[in-house]
């Protein structure tokens, strides 16, 4: 029996790395190609998961004149291919290949929506534009997988796409973590950065991982964690993730805060986040808009504490006093009030830490999940 095309496509590949792993499994099944852009890095990890690629140039700024080119790309391509399922994940990828997949009468076109992006967006005419783009890419598809139950409701809530549409598969995630490389109890775990960072191991650490944007609460963690270095001298702040960001860049202010203050460390972008998890105290997320923070699920594998803010999907992760806290988004009192509290409550931390893996492993284990999309794929296939 021939396996169904099943084409997947994100802007960029690094965004396939979401589903590492699960392309191969799901090769198992499907005919899997995945579409991306750079086309070097897209076919190392079409070689990694053993599946076909089709590079197409995306750029994630709307671009008028590129996006045109792109969009007639997918279509050559799907008219050639005549994949059965479109899978479409990231915004621009999404956009594009929903839209082509409907053109060309792909019978079944999934937009997995990872978040939205319009909520974070003050411009009230790119706003307008945004949530234009999602009620498109929603209505050529067929289905629309959500990766949490917020970003679902709120779909629906602001008419976006249909209550019959628009799905959950288990407790959301794209794809799970594998929860035995996220291990505390690993021995390949580098363990010396808080030697290397001359951290004590009195001292109290928080550690943030994600980009270095505004719309990720970096300037309200930079601000709190300095107010209360005042009272707790003996702690410190690891920043771990890129800082090129072209948009939504943090202020002038937290800049020189960051580099004038000793302990904070700002290390980059990292492949491997475990040893920045496992030499800290707590994980730290105040941002403003998520739509399930995989950051959260690393940590709660490695048995972490986690504050992060009251938002979609981070409120769905964290069970406050359970294995971690909530705080009000771009607040930093808010926030600066829980950091004192974990710094002051050591013992609470510990508490929440040890609740944390157990969650994660019932819920987001990446083979209950695979399991889980699989099923659901295969019904969406026979459907009517």
């Amino acid at each position: 029996m021939n396996k169904k095309k099943f084409f997947i496509a994100t802007t960029i590949p690094a965004s396939l790395n979401f589903f590492k792993g699960n392309l191969a499994y799901l090769n198992q099944h499907f005919e899997v190609t995945a579409i991306s852009s750079n086309n070097e890095l897209l076919r190392t990890i079409g070689k990694r998961e053993g599946v076909k690629t089709f590079h197409i140039p995306m750029v994630r700024p709307i671009s008028l004149l590129k996006d045109i080119y792109c969009l007639f790309c997918f279509i050559l391509i799907f008219i050639k291919e005549k994949p059965y399922i479109v899978h479409g994940n990231t915004p621009k990828a999404s956009f594009l290949s929903m839209i082509s997949a409907w053109i060309t009468r792909v019978p079944k076109r999934i937009y997995m929506c990872h978040g939205l992006r319009y909520q974070g967006e003050v411009n009230k005419y790119k706003r307008m534009v945004l949530v234009a783009m999602e009620k498109l890419a929603c209505a050529c598809a067929t289905k629309v997988i959500c990766v949490s139950f917020g970003v679902r409701n709120t779909l629906i809530e602001d008419h976006v796409c249909s209550n019959n549409k628009a799905i959950v598969v288990h407790y959301g995630s794209a794809s799970g973590i594998d929860i035995n490389y996220f291990n505390r109890n690993n021995t390949d775990i580098k363990t010396t950065v808080n030697q290397e960072l001359g951290i004590k191991e009195t001292d109290f650490t928080f550690v943030f991982i994600g980009r270095v944007v505004q719309d990720k609460g970096v300037n309200e963690l930079v601000h709190s964690f300095c107010k209360l270095k005042k009272i707790h001298p003996h702690m410190h702040l690891i920043i771990v993730g890129p800082t090129d960001a072209e948009t939504n860049k943090i202020s002038k202010e937290t800049q020189t805060l960051i580099s004038q203050t000793n302990h904070i460390h700002l290390v980059g972008g990292q492949k491997d986040v475990r040893p920045y998890l496992i030499n800290a105290n707590a994980l730290i997320l105040p941002t403003y808009r998520e739509g399930l923070p995989t950051v959260l699920i690393e940590a709660g594998a490695m048995s972490l504490a986690a504050i992060a803010t009251n938002v979609i999907g981070c409120n769905e992760i964290i069970i406050p006093e359970k294995n971690g806290d909530l705080v009000e988004a771009k607040n930093i009192d808010s926030l600066f009030n829980m950091m004192k509290k974990y710094v002051e409550c050591p013992e609470y931390v510990k508490y929440i830490s040890q609740n944390a893996r157990k969650m994660v492993i019932e819920r987001y284990s990446r083979q209950v999940v695979w399991d889980k999309m699989l099923t659901t794929y295969q019904e969406i296939c026979n459907e009517i």
